[in-house]
């Protein structure tokens, strides 16, 4: 296929998606569905791959394994590598093992080899992605935009889930996030890329700049530093201009939850990660301000 036929082909896919919203809504929602499965990848892979890097590397600055001449694979890498298989027994999977929500139904939630019961999360990540996907391309429509958001959406569900089950943002995601949003509104997809530009600068240093207020009086660690990274992501993409809605929204909804958690009764974390309501926020942000 020549460029032109390329092209040619591509323009006639988009006119068939502007007018038909069906059709764009389907296609929205399953890709969703299978990006939900590619996200459990992510979220499962990525924390526990830094962490061995993370060990491999202050190993190798102790000098206890100088006779280790193994390259280290990139943390990345291992969201590829190996292919899908059960943690408890090891064995790959098959196709239809991994058919998004269909196979835990029809697997009723346990491994086919061993028999282990797998998480009802894996699903609910599924349904998730999908149900959010199908939201933004409602609200933003077949175009740039309807599908940059998608793919912000995708990113947001991977942090979201990941600083739940490690209190961290990883740099391999949400340093891509900002350059994406610049990228993006280096076209302005969203907003300009002046108001990006000053929307990243603003997001990390405001949090930046909280952090270490709330250091110099405490002598505590109030954030992470992946939270600015995250929030100066989000200004990349939608402006400075959504920076103070985005952290009211995740300020409120972090005081709530926090609230609740204090209120009930048994043991609580008292680290609550902050990434997830700053996810909440630009998710919220996005979607009300329609661009």
């Amino acid at each position: 296929m020549d460029f032109y036929t390329f092209t040619s082909t591509l323009s006639t896919f988009t006119l068939m998606l502007q007018e038909s919203q069906a059709l764009w809504l389907t296609i929205g929602t399953i890709f969703s569905l299978l990006m939900g499965s590619f996200l459990n990848l992510v979220i499962g892979r990525l924390p526990k791959a830094m962490h061995k890097e993370w060990q491999q590397d202050c190993r190798l600055l102790l000098e206890l394994d100088k006779d280790n001449t193994q390259p280290t694979r990139p943390a990345l890498a291992t969201i590829a590598w190996p292919g899908s298989h059960c943690p408890s027994c090891k064995t790959p999977l098959k196709a239809w093992h991994n058919i998004p929500v269909a196979s835990y139904l029809l697997l009723k939630g346990q491994c086919a080899f061993c028999s282990i019961t797998i998480s009802p999360r894996y699903p609910l990540v599924e349904l998730l992605t999908a149900g959010l996907g199908l939201l933004v391309a409602w609200v933003l429509g077949p175009n740039w935009q309807g599908i940059a958001g998608l793919v912000l959406v995708y990113f947001l569900i991977a942090m979201t889930f990941i600083d739940l089950d490690h209190k961290l943002l990883p740099d391999q995601l949400t340093l891509p996030l900002m350059w994406l949003g610049l990228v993006c509104n280096a076209l302005s997809v969203f907003t300009s890329l002046e108001n990006a530009f000053w929307g990243a600068v603003a997001g990390y240093m405001s949090l930046w700049l909280v952090y270490w207020g709330f250091r110099l009086v405490t002598g505590k660690h109030g954030m992470g530093y992946g939270d600015f990274k995250l929030l100066a992501a989000l200004g990349a993409w939608m402006g400075w201009q959504a920076l103070p809605s985005i952290v009211v929204i995740a300020a409120v909804a972090g005081l709530l939850v926090g609230l609740y958690l204090r209120l009930r009764q048994g043991p609580t974390d008292p680290q609550i990660p902050f990434g997830p309501f700053l996810a909440m926020g630009g998710l919220a942000y996005l979607l009300w301000a329609g661009f």
